[in-house]
């Protein structure tokens, strides 16, 4: 049995792990990514953790897999302007990974990566048109249409998360005002509440939920404005693509509970024009695991295979 390394870059965290080529997490380390600190600094707290997978493992491995957020260049490794990476655009994960351990390294965009885990392994198995949607410091989603991973221009990712939903919202890294990101991410929710109470410091989108959950008024509107958001967004979606399955994943939608019912709400209003009701819209069945498993699910098929999907 072939064991994998994976890497789950995320803005806040980076998870590595040794992962079976049936998309089982053997082993699981986790560091912040404190990007701040500089790509260099980040790549050896990730080779140092991938050092320690491999030794818990028992085993040396066999490729490397690489989850991380966007824009950057999947087939070169290149990191590009990513807005939660600040300080990273040029960096080369795949030429520090193989130059590290001396095995192939292929990395994809995050979104992209669960994406393919979820519809190999969880909770898309055997649907030909799916996405899966990532709600965490970002915003994301990885596109399967035909059972091909899509890819735009120049393999370029797209970045669903920067979509515009209200052009007099709040100015997002990417330039736009109002795009989904910065209406419907943890931060973007945590900025929200803390304008409407100042006095109340520094609040998370965890912390926000867990104060719904004892109906504190203002979660409460908090939490009713982000199912709103996430439910614009999904119908967008649901619009353009009529997906089989759309699945949900990140930090946030670990408070699905307090989402959901609104975000149904708002895609039975707007999506009139095609058969949303067809469109299964569920959590992300592989949790906090989904990013490691799809990274090495993404060298499954392009080291090993040579194939998409």
């Amino acid at each position: 049995m072939r064991i994998i390394g994976a890497v789950d870059i995320g803005g806040t965290k980076t998870a590595v792990g040794a992962v079976s080529e049936s998309g089982a997490v053997l082993e699981r380390l986790e560091r912040p990514t404190a990007p701040r600190e500089g790509f260099a600094a980040a790549m050896r707290r990730t080779k140092e953790m991938l050092r320690e997978a491999a030794r818990r493992a028992g085993a040396e491995f066999a490729g490397i897999g690489v989850a991380c957020p966007g824009p950057l260049d999947p087939f070169t490794g290149i990191v590009g302007d990513v807005g939660t990476l600040p300080g990273w655009q040029g960096g080369n994960i795949v030429d520090d990974l193989e130059d590290e351990f001396g095995v192939d390294a292929v990395v994809e965009n995050d979104a992209d990566c669960a994406a393919l885990a979820e519809a190999n392994w969880g909770a898309a198995k055997g649907s030909s048109r799916f996405l899966y949607v990532t709600i965490s410091t970002g915003i994301g989603a990885g596109i399967i249409l035909s059972g091909q991973l899509y890819r735009g221009v120049d393999g370029a990712h797209p970045e669903i998360g920067h979509q515009a939903l209200d052009c007099s919202g709040p100015l997002c890294y990417c330039g736009a005002r109002g795009c989904w990101e910065s209406l419907a991410s943890g931060p973007a929710m945590a900025s929200w509440t803390g304008e409407q109470r100042p006095e109340a410091g520094e609040l998370t989108a965890a912390q926000i939920c867990d104060m719904a959950r004892r109906g504190d008024p203002l979660a409460l509107r908090a939490v009713e404005r982000e199912g709103e958001y996430i439910g614009l967004g999904l119908s967008n979606l649901i619009t353009m693509f009529v997906p089989d399955t759309i699945a949900l994943g990140g930090g946030v939608m670990k408070s699905a509970d307090l989402f959901l019912d609104r975000a149904r709400a708002v895609i039975r209003r707007i999506c009139t024009q095609v058969p949303a009701e067809k469109t299964h819209l569920t959590l992300a069945s592989l949790g906090p695991d989904a990013g490691l498993a799809g990274a090495a699910r993404a060298w499954i098929h392009r080291a090993l295979r040579g194939q998409e999907i």
